[in-house]
C-alpha cells in the first residue's frame, strides 16, 4: 500500500547515506533486499521466507501490523533480528526475542486519542468504527473504548465493517442516531479516503479521531478538516536538530525522482512512516556497526540491538 512505500523510501534514504559499515575494520556493503507482502498475511509468510532464503542478516517491516504478527514466527525460527517501523499492535514483538520497533505502540496511542477527545475535546459519548479481522483497527479500536470508558465516558456505538468495504452508509446511520460526540475510526488509509466524504454527506458533525495510519497526504484534505489523529513525527516541528537535517535531505530524496514523488502521494510532504523507515535502517546500522569482526551474523546483530542507543529522526531510540 502507499504507507507501506512510504516507509521502504525512508529505508532506501538511508541507506543511499549509509550504504557501507565497517567491522573490526573490514568495510561492508548494505545491500537491501525487498520483498513485497502485498498487506496479505499469507504473502507475509511467504514474503518472510524469501527473505531467509535469500540470506538476509536484518528485516525492516513489516508495514502493517496483521502481516507483521503473521511473518514473526519466520523470523524467530530463523533466528534473523526484525525491527517493525510503523507496526503498533503490541502482538508484533510480544513472545519473540528476535523482533524489535522503533514506534510507540496502540495501548499508548488509543489512550492518547481518548485523553484527545474526553479531555482536550470535552466529548462525553464517542462511536468507535473498526475493520473485522484486522489487528490493527481492532486493537486500536478496544485500546481507545478501554481509555474513553476510564475517564467516565460512554460508547454509544461499537460498529465494523469488513475488508475492501466502500459503502459505509448503513454504519454511519446508526452512529448518526447513535449522536456522539466524537467518532474514533482506526482504519487504513483507502477506508479513510472512503468514509470521510461520507461521513459529511450523512450530515455528521461529530468530531472524527483517528490514529497514526491517517498520517498521509491522499488523506489530509478538504475531506478532513477538522479531524484529528495521532501520529510519529511532524515535519514543521524543528526541535530536533536530527529531523531538521532529514527533513531537508529526504525532501531533496524525493524531488530526485519523478517515481519517488508518485510513491508519495505526488508530493514532497514527509511521512512519519518515511521517517520511522529512516530510523529503523538506523536501529539496524548501529547495532552491524558495533559488533567486533569476530561475529558478524544475524545472532549477534540481535544482541547488538540491545544496546542501541541514539538520537532518531522520531526522537531517542533505545
Amino acid at each position: 500500500g502507499g504507507g507501506g512505500v512510504q516507509e521502504v523510501l525512508g529505508a532506501r534514504y538511508a541507506n543511499s547515506i549509509r550504504s557501507t559499515v565497517t567491522v573490526g575494520g573490514k568495510e561492508y556493503k548494505i545491500e537491501l533486499v525487498e520483498v513485497d507482502n502485498q498487506s496479505d498475511k499469507t504473502a507475509a509468510v511467504t514474503a518472510a521466507q524469501q527473505l531467509i532464503s535469500d540470506g538476509v542478516v536484518g528485516v525492516l517491516g513489516s508495514y502493517g501490523s496483521g502481516v507483521a504478527i503473521a511473518a514473526g514466527d519466520t523470523f524467530k525460527t530463523a533466528a534473523v533480528p526484525a525491527i517493525g517501523c510503523s507496526c503498533t499492535n503490541p502482538q508484533v514483538t510480544s513472545d519473540n526475542e528476535f523482533y524489535f520497533r522503533v514506534c510507540f505502540l496502540d495501548p499508548f496511542q488509543g489512550t492518547v486519542m481518548a485523553n484527545y477527545a474526553g479531555i482536550t475535546k470535552e466529548c462525553k459519548t464517542a462511536a468507535v468504527i473498526s475493520q473485522n479481522g484486522d489487528d490493527y483497527s481492532t486493537g486500536l479500536a478496544g485500546y481507545f473504548k478501554t481509555a474513553f470508558a476510564d475517564l467516565g465516558g460512554e460508547i454509544v456505538a461499537d460498529e465494523t465493517y469488513n475488508t475492501n468495504e466502500s459503502d459505509f452508509n448503513a454504519i454511519l446511520t446508526k452512529v448518526k442516531s447513535a449522536d456522539p460526540d466524537c467518532i474514533f475510526i482506526p482504519s487504513s488509509i483507502a477506508t479513510a479516503t472512503l468514509i470521510l466524504p461520507q461521513i459529511t454527506a450523512n450530515g455528521i458533525d461529530a468530531q472524527v479521531l483517528a490514529g497514526d495510519t491517517w498520517e498521509n497526504a491522499a488523506i489530509i484534505s478538504k475531506d478532513m478538516v477538522g479531524a484529528a489523529f495521532s501520529t510519529f513525527f511532524d515535519e514543521n516541528d524543528e526541535s530536533n536538530p536530527v529531523a531538521v537535517e532529514f527533513v531537508k535531505g529526504f525532501k531533496e530524496y524525493l524531488n530526485s525522482s519523478k517515481q519517488n514523488l508518485t510513491w508519495n502521494s505526488g508530493t514532497d510532504t514527509v511521512a512519519a512512516v518515511s521517517a520511522l523507515g529512516y530510523d529503523a535502517y538506523m536501529a539496524m546500522y548501529n547495532a552491524i556497526a558495533a559488533l567486533d569482526g569476530d561475529t558478524v551474523n544475524s545472532v549477534a546483530i540481535r544482541d547488538a540491538l540491545y544496546n542501541v542507543n541514539f538520537d532518531g529522526v522520531t526522537g531517542n531510540i533505545t
